[in-house]
C-alpha cells in the first residue's frame, strides 16, 4: 500500500468516518515510526512485532521434539517465520540472506539515499558479529577503517541509526547503577534474529554465549521491559530490565559448570547493594562444535 501515492489520505478518511478498527502491516522501510507519526499524526498506535520467541517457537511446531533439542534448533534458525517453513536449514539460511539484502540494498540504501551499500554492509556484518559487545561510531569507524573501508565516526553513526529504525538491530544504552541514570557513551547492540547472524556470517562460530545474550535481551524487550546495559564501578551486568517502578539484574552465561565461570557470572551482583532480584541465566548442556 505504500506504493499507492496518497493511501494516507484514504485511510484517514476511511478513520474519520468512525466506526472503524484499520489495521496497517508491513516491513518496508518507508513504515518506519517517523514516517507513521507525520502521516497518521495523533491517530495512531504501532504494535511492534518480533520474531519468535522459544515459546513460540515451539508453539508453531507442535513442541515436537525435547526441549534442549527445540533450543538448539531456534538457537541456530532463529524466529523469522518465513525461513522457519523450510525443513533445510541451508534453504532456512538462504531465505534470510534474500530478507537481509532487500532491507539493506533496497529499503535503506534507497530510502535514505544512500551513495552505495558498501559501508553499510561491513557496518552491519560488523555489529552481528560483536553482538553483545561495547562499542561506539568512533570505535566501529577505527575497525571499519583499518579493514579498508573508509568512514569516519559521523557516518558511522548515521549509519548505524538506519538499519535501528529498520528494526535489523536493537541498541541497549549503558545504566549507571549507582546513579541510577543513563549513559551517553557506548552501547550494545543486538541483532533481530540469531538465524540472521548464522546466515550472513557463517555458523563455523556458533558463539552460543553472545546469542543465548541476545535471545534474553529480545525476550526482556518481548515483555516490554526497558533493558539497558547495567555499569557498577568497574564491573558490568548484562542486563538492567526496568519495568515501571521496578528492576531485575540480570546476567547471562553459556556455562557455568566451573568455579570461576560461576563466581564471574555471580561477580556484579555481589556488589550491587539494592533489594531488587537477581536472576543468573545459564545454558551449559548444548551440541558440541567440531573440535570443542
Amino acid at each position: 500500500m505504500q506504493l499507492c501515492e496518497g493511501f494516507e489520505k484514504a485511510i484517514n478518511s476511511i478513520h474519520a468516518r468512525g466506526g472503524w478498527d484499520v489495521c496497517l502491516t508491513g516491513s518496508n522501510a518507508f513504515l518506519l515510526s517517523s514516517d507513521l507519526a507525520t502521516l497518521f499524526t495523533g491517530r495512531h498506535r504501532e504494535v511492534h512485532i518480533l520474531p519468535f520467541g522459544f515459546g513460540e517457537y515451539r508453539s508453531y511446531f507442535g513442541g515436537q521434539g525435547a526441549v534442549d533439542d527445540d533450543f538448539d534448533g531456534f538457537a541456530r534458525r532463529g524466529g523469522l517465520a518465513g525461513p522457519c517453513e523450510h525443513d533445510d536449514v541451508s534453504e532456512s539460511y538462504g531465505h534470510i540472506r534474500d530478507v537481509y539484502r532487500t532491507i539493506l540494498a533496497r529499503d535503506l540504501v534507497q530510502r535514505f539515499s544512500l551513495p552505495g551499500s558498501a559501508v553499510l554492509e561491513r557496518l552491519a556484518e560488523y555489529v552481528m558479529d560483536n553482538s553483545g559487545n561495547l562499542d561506539s561510531p568512533n570505535s566501529i569507524a577505527d575497525v571499519l577503517d583499518a579493514n579498508r573501508v573508509p568512514t569516519n565516526h559521523v557516518a558511522v553513526g548515521r549509519h548505524l541509526s538506519h538499519p535501528r529504525d529498520a528494526f535489523v538491530f536493537y541498541e541497549a544504552r549503558r545504566y549507571d547503577i549507582k546513579g541510577r541514570r543513563c549513559l551517553s557513551t557506548r552501547a550494545k547492540h543486538y541483532v533481530c534474529d540469531s538465524g540472521m547472524r548464522y546466515a550472513v556470517l557463517g555458523t563455523r562460530d556458533m558463539d552460543r554465549g553472545r546469542m543465548y545474550e541476545n535471545a534474553a535481551f529480545l525476550e526482556l524487550t518481548r515483555r516490554g521491559y526497558e533493558t539497558y546495559v547495567g555499569k557498577l564501578y568497574q564491573k558490568e551486568a548484562d542486563f538492567v530490565a526496568k519495568r515501571g517502578s521496578g528492576l531485575v539484574y540480570i546476567q547471562v552465561s553459556d556455562d557455568i559448570s566451573s568455579e570461576p565461570t560461576l563466581e564471574r557470572g555471580l561477580a556484579p551482583f555481589l556488589s550491587i547493594r539494592d533489594a531488587s532480584p537477581k536472576v543468573l541465566i545459564a545454558r551449559t548442556r548444548h551440541e558440541c562444535s567440531p573440535g570443542g
